[in-house]
């Protein structure tokens, strides 16, 4: 009961946009990282011949894997670069730290301006579309 207690407490503190941006940089940065030691250890598999690394090809064509691309790295990878920035211009202009919200705010129309069509044209590639 106590470590569901730390939990809530530790996901609700302070609870606004300042905590909501620290936790998102925090998951995508470590679903990015996981998805690069993927990468690293599959092209490692190279040193093993061409055979053992085409088996491992498959993984890369299956639908699953796609949509998790479309709808988990390249999300992930956005937000954390754009969040990156914000934090960026807040540490070299420390008077910008009291207008975090509306930074993050502005962050999250430029995600959705980026991601949108990006995933849009992504998906009719997938299916086969003309984008």
């Amino acid at each position: 009961m106590a470590a569901i207690t730390n939990l809530a407490r530790a996901v609700t503190y302070r609870g606004r946009e300042g905590q909501i941006a620290w936790m998102l940089h925090r998951l995508t940065g470590v679903g990015v990282f996981f998805f690069l030691a993927l990468h690293i250890i599959d092209i490692f598999l190279m040193a093993f011949g061409p055979e053992v690394f085409d088996s491992l090809l498959f993984f890369y064509h299956q639908v699953l894997f796609k949509l998790a691309i479309i709808f988990g790295l390249f999300p992930g990878a956005v937000y954390h670069g754009l969040n990156g920035i914000r934090v960026i211009l807040i540490d070299f202009w420390p008077n910008l730290g009291k207008k975090q919200a509306l930074l993050f705010r502005v962050q999250i129309v430029v995600f959705l301006i980026i991601y949108i069509p990006s995933a849009i044209i992504m998906l009719l590639k997938m299916f086969g579309g003309h984008a």
